[in-house]
């Protein structure tokens, strides 16, 4: 059997775990009614994932070249929380073949860490919500830090507060800002076809490209050239 005892995988949550952008969709829009604008298409909320609720709110206001003051914006940030943590998992699920790939993982010995730019308390409620938060070690969201992804700080933390060792881990994700953390730490990265990015895939620089979960674990043991 494989083995990967010793070693740590750190995944982004929003757009790799989970595909949440329905409830990021509705409640966005929530917010987005309630100052009177237009509500947003499901295609562009998709690329404005990735940062944390305030980019969010940002890039979906300015996309209506409105730009709020930070008392405004932290008003909204915390309507758009509310919503969303009010029915956290009501469209979202894990993509296909997520879980089967984590058991897979931890049967080899891999310890497993989520590494996201999502609120840490919101985090842990989503997962656990679905079942999906026994899988990992530690869940740190983008609050739980001082520098968050794309900066390198992020995902060491997150590997050792695991318990893990940054010379003996992985990234993956979805989009630049994971692939960007995980280089600038010197650690392999997988990015999953299929997430939230505004950019293709195959350009954001990640050592493999996915689009099966079914793959990831042997995908993971390359990278680690085990």
């Amino acid at each position: 059997m494989t083995n990967l005892s010793g070693y740590t995988i750190a995944f982004d949550l929003d757009g790799t775990l989970v595909d949440t952008v329905g409830d990021i969709h509705r409640a966005l829009n929530h917010v987005l009614a309630s100052e009177g604008i237009p509500p947003a298409a499901l295609a562009d909320v998709r690329n404005f994932v990735g940062l944390g609720a305030r980019a969010l709110l940002i890039r979906a206001f300015g996309a209506h070249g409105i730009h709020h003051d930070d008392a405004t914006l932290d008003r909204l940030i915390d309507l758009y929380i509310a919503t969303n943590s009010a029915d956290i998992a009501a469209l979202s699920r894990p993509f296909p073949g997520v879980v089967e790939a984590l058991e897979v993982l931890k049967a080899w010995g891999a310890t497993l860490a989520v590494c996201t730019n999502k609120r840490g308390h919101l985090s842990v409620q989503l997962l656990t919500a679905l079942n999906m938060g026994r899988h990992f070690a530690v869940i740190v969201g983008g609050d739980d830090v001082q520098n968050r992804k794309p900066h390198p700080d992020h995902f060491i933390h997150a590997i050792r507060a695991a318990g893990g060792d940054p010379a003996r881990s992985a990234m993956v994700g979805d989009s630049i800002n994971d692939v960007l953390s995980a280089k600038a730490a010197n650690a392999p990265v997988a990015v999953y076809a299929f997430g939230y990015t505004d950019t293709a895939p195959g350009l954001l620089g990640a050592d493999a490209v996915f689009t099966q979960f079914t793959d990831l674990p042997d995908l993971l043991v390359r990278l680690l050239k085990l």
